[in-house]
């Protein structure tokens, strides 16, 4: 028994960790961040392998909330370093929007973050984005109507501060 779900994981994470691995490193920019988080991911699929019935949905949903960790703690460290370099006598600016889609879906709400993270950068069908999250299908299409559009909106804006 054991030797079986010891191979039937080896199997898992030959066939999923690439693909895994690479989701990951283009939504945190960086190798060793992204062997980490997808490293992460199956430690806590492992860990949980008995009770894990969508192995697969299971590692992607757990990633995408260690990237979004990732985020939080890079946005607090800027913040941060920011906070150190600006002089007390100068009020700071207020930042301008940045335009890159990561950093705007970073910012999109959770029920909105999560299927546009499964579905345009993991590649999954509409269909197990709503079972992966428990949403039915027309809900999803909703939400990723919804943030395209919010992304949209963020995007002219940014554009329009640029020029």
């Amino acid at each position: 028994m054991k030797r079986s779900r010891e191979k039937a994981a080896s199997e898992l994470f030959a066939a999923l960790y690439p693909r895994l691995a690479g989701w990951c490193r283009r939504l945190v920019d960086d190798d060793e961040t992204a062997h980490e988080i997808a490293s992460e991911a199956f430690t806590r699929l492992w860990a949980r392998w008995t009770s894990v019935a969508e192995p697969r949905g299971f590692l992607y949903v757990t990633a995408a909330n260690l990237v979004r960790d990732h985020w939080r703690k890079l946005e607090r460290e800027r913040r941060a370093v920011h906070r150190v370099t600006v002089e007390a006598a100068v009020q700071p600016q207020p930042e301008q929007a940045d335009p890159s889609v990561r950093l705007l879906v970073q910012a999109l709400p959770e029920r909105l973050r999560v299927p546009i993270l499964l579905h345009y950068y993991a590649d999954m069908p509409i269909r197990e984005v709503s079972a992966l999250t428990g949403r039915k299908e027309g809900t999803v299409k909703a939400d990723l109507h919804t943030a395209r559009e919010l992304l949209r909106a963020h995007l002219r804006r940014s554009l329009d501060h640029t020029l």
